[in-house]
Formats: structure tokens, sequence, C-alpha cells
């Protein structure tokens, strides 16, 4: 049978440096992460994107409904420009990508941009 010793073995403790070189130690200093910078994703107006393709873009690739995408769709008619919404920035980038290829498959000259919220 085997046979349990009653103590691990534990691995031998060097001690600690000497402070012989006159080196001073620093205290550590508690870090905090910064939450993500957040970023407006904007649509610009234009005279011949169709008013139901701006809906059907902030439907599908925003998730608004109809009710909060008509809103902001006559925002951007009326203001030249509505927020379409607040993301961090690779997202942000991510949804003008997406917006941009869809009127450029759609040949509508439909622009999105996003800027530091």
């Amino acid at each position: 049978m085997f046979r349990m010793s009653s103590s691990p073995a534990e691995p031998p403790v060097s001690p600690p440096p000497s402070d012989s070189g006159g080196a001073t130690l620093a205290e550590r200093q508690l870090q905090r992460t910064q939450p993500p910078g957040l970023y407006r994703v904007l649509m610009l107006n234009d005279d011949f994107t169709p008013m139901e393709f701006v809906v059907m873009v902030l439907q599908e690739y925003f998730h608004h409904d109809l009710d909060a995408a008509t809103r902001i769709m006559l925002t951007v008619h009326h203001e030249g420009r509505g927020v379409c919404g607040v993301f961090t920035k690779d997202v942000a980038a991510t949804k003008v990508e997406l917006v941009l290829a869809a009127a450029r498959r759609a040949s509508h000259p439909l622009q999105c941009t996003m800027e530091a919220a």
C-alpha cells in the first residue's frame, strides 16, 4: 500500500533580497480601467434617398421600432441629421459601414457618420 506523508513537501523559502544598493521601493498605484468611449452614429439628410429606405435601415441595423425609426427619419429630414444610436467605438464604426454598404447596394447616396458623444 501507499503511505501518505504527514506533511506535504514545501519548496525552500529564500530570504528577501537585501536593499544594499540604495534602491527605493515604489508603492503600487491602484489602476482603474476607464469605460470605453461612446460615439453617436449620425445619419445625414440628402434629397434622393427615399424615406422608406431610411426607416428600413433604422429598423434593421439599429433595431428601432417603426415609430422610433419614423421619428428619427423625420428628424434627419427636417434638421439635416439625426442620431441613430450611441455605441462604443468599434460597434459605431461597424454600424456606419453596414449602413453605407446597404445604401451602396440600393444605389442611394445616404451618408452615415460617427462622432464622440
